[in-house]
């Protein structure tokens, strides 16, 4: 049986930068960021999926690393994963997505 994918995404509004830092294997610095997404629909690979009323427009925060300059860009499309995208649909907060 396969497992339904469903991912939303939004439009980013803010990005706040904590100063909390990790560094990878190969010396890149990341920055937790705290990104406001306002939800507007799910991912194009679902297509058939329709957002329901009290979400579209529902404003979330969404923890991300952020270490490239493009990380860091506002009016882009973030999508959410799986388990954040069920924890919205769910109204559930979780480490990554809360609101």
């Amino acid at each position: 049986m396969t497992e339904k994918i469903r991912k939303l995404q939004g439009t980013v509004h803010e990005i706040a930068r904590t100063g909390e830092f990790k560094v990878d294997d190969e010396g890149n610095r990341w920055e937790k960021c705290i990104f406001t997404i306002e939800l507007t629909n799910f991912s194009k690979r679902t297509p058939n999926e329709v957002l329901p009323p009290h979400i579209k427009g529902k404003k979330i925060k969404l923890v991300r690393f952020c270490c490239f300059d493009w990380h860091y860009k506002l009016g882009i499309r973030k999508t959410l994963d799986c388990d954040e995208t069920e924890a919205v649909l769910s109204n559930v907060r979780s480490e990554t997505v809360y609101w």
